[in-house]
């Protein structure tokens, strides 16, 4: 199983940017009616745990009180440097089953996106199931291999999960399917000739009021 370590945190708040920069990341550990604990984990193993664990699978907290095991909740991510801030870990009792969602993972080639230039539509990206903690899958396998046709699709009951899984999604759901591009032709209104003015060719008339140029002779009524 996955593990990794952590220590006593006391501090909170603004006090905590110093330690994070020393490469230590605060988390709480709370559930099985038992009160929340702060705790530090090491940055850098953190990232590595939730590489290889996810959100959904089990993992065991080492600390000087005693193991514990959570599930990894609740990740908080530095929004300009993508660094994980805070976490929740939440504490698991192996003999009850917990309603969880486990991602899904697409993998393979589809023939109609390969030869027939189809789109593969994702439609789900997670299945909702209930599961013993220790027999939560990492991931659940979607093969688009199967995906031959334009209008071929791929539904929640032809997935392939464990016995000890079971699945709360409607299995007549679409996991995945294929979309056909279209193209939109767009027609030009037509232009309507009698609305477009023509510009004169000469002097316009002053009709804004505007005087006339010095040294231009003005005109009778002008004169009057």
């Amino acid at each position: 199983m996955l593990s990794i370590t952590a220590e006593k945190r006391s501090i909170f708040g603004k006090e905590l940017k110093s330690e994070r920069q020393a490469g230590k990341m605060p988390v709480i550990v709370y559930g099985d009616k038992k009160d929340a604990t702060p705790l530090f984990v090491q940055t850098g193993e953190f990232k590595k745990l939730l590489a290889k664990a996810g959100e959904s699978t089990v993992v065991t907290v080492k600390t000087e009180s005693g193991d514990k095991d959570v599930l990894v909740q609740e990740v908080a991510w530095h929004p300009v440097t993508g660094e994980p801030l805070h976490a929740d870990f939440y504490i698991v009792d192996k003999t009850k089953v917990l309603k969880i969602n486990v991602p899904l993972n697409f993998s393979g080639v589809s023939p109609a996106v390969k030869d027939l230039a189809g789109i593969l539509v994702k439609v789900i990206h997670e299945l909702h199931v209930e599961v013993l903690p220790m027999d939560i899958p990492h991931e659940i396998e979607v093969d688009i291999s199967k995906l031959i046709n334009l209008d071929s699709q791929i539904l929640v009951k032809d997935l392939k999960v464990n016995k000890e899984v079971k699945v709360l999604n409607n299995p007549d759901d679409v996991v995945a399917a294929i979309s056909v591009a279209k193209e939109e032709v767009v027609e030009a209104a037509p232009v309507d000739l009698s609305s477009i003015e023509v510009e004169k060719k000469g002097k316009k008339e002053d009709e804004a009021g505007v005087e006339a140029p010095a040294g231009e002779e003005k005109t009778d009524e002008a004169k009057a």
